[in-house]
């Protein structure tokens, strides 16, 4: 079975050097495809093995919508020489429980589904977690992660079925029998808010790139990132805490229990539920 990975990122180097380092360790670095948004040599450094493919940085207005065709496209394209092609953003890992899968061959081997989708993990610094070393794997020192549907995105497919708002564009007719597919024990990892040093730097860069674009630009995320920072961790604060197999529990039977189909985009997606509890991770994260 071949499988790749594929991203696009811009300055997010911590975030990358993680994805890096764990998608290789399971996939091969020569099956890594990394799609830099402007001419940037420390991609390369970061990534010395992978395939790097350069865009243009310029007519930044309708990023999200540009970003999306960009890489789907290529995802495409990649989908005829790969049986499966995994896609995240750079600040994003899919994760499975060693106890359930060997490795990614195993994980798809075992379904029929056209594409897959895991449960979100928010993983968070919290007071009293050590700094990171910039080598080491992020589950050394952080633990605690908030449950989230927004984040428990689809992130491989086989073929071209492009990934749409979280979700996969399946058709406009199909919505309603097609499958969401999100096995048991695979879990979608956001890394955004793991590493409070990395978030600082990359809410700059965001921020400076809504500024230099104006009123049209269309990402709020970007366009507020300190305060979309301080409000995930203040929610994060307040959620309800769950042991691991609870939090699991509970998010699957409110996110996997209740996908959205949308027949007029044609996609079907997780639900927006974005602080479903708050949870310790099973110590197995720390092997990864």
């Amino acid at each position: 079975m071949k499988i790749c990975a594929i991203t696009m990122v811009y300055r997010d180097y911590w975030a990358l050097a993680q994805w890096y380092r764990y998608f290789s360790a399971h996939l091969g670095a020569e099956n890594l495809y990394v799609i830099s948004h402007g001419i940037d040599p420390e991609i390369a450094k970061i990534c010395p093995k992978a395939s790097i493919i350069t865009i243009p940085r310029d007519g930044l207005r309708n990023f999200d919508r540009v970003r999306m065709r960009v890489v789907n496209d290529m995802q495409s394209g990649l989908g005829n020489v790969y049986d499966w092609v995994i896609q995240t953003d750079a600040d994003e890992l899919v994760c499975f429980d060693p106890a359930l899968y060997g490795s990614f061959e195993e994980l798809f081997a075992a379904t029929k589904a056209p594409a897959l989708f895991g449960l979100g993990l928010n993983l968070a610094e919290v007071e009293g977690d050590a700094p990171l070393d910039p080598s080491e794997s992020v589950f050394a020192h952080r633990k605690v992660a908030c449950v989230t549907g927004n984040y428990s995105k689809a992130w491989a497919v086989r073929k071209s079925l492009p990934l749409r708002w979280h979700g996969v564009f399946c058709g406009y007719r199909r919505t309603e029998k097609f499958p969401f597919e999100m096995p048991d024990g695979v879990f979608f990892v956001h890394l955004k808010h793991a590493n409070s040093e990395a978030l600082a730097l990359t809410n700059k860069v965001r921020q400076s790139v809504a500024d230099s674009v104006g009123e049209d630009w269309n990402v709020p995320g970007w366009a507020k990132p300190d305060f979309h920072a301080k409000r995930f961790f203040r929610k994060l604060a307040i959620a309800k805490e769950l042991s691991w197999e609870d939090a699991v529990s509970e998010g699957y039977k409110q996110i996997r229990d209740q996908p959205v189909r949308d027949p007029k985009r044609g996609i079907i997606k997780p639900p927006f539920i974005n602080y479903v509890c708050r949870t310790v991770l099973p110590e197995w994260f720390r092997t990864l």
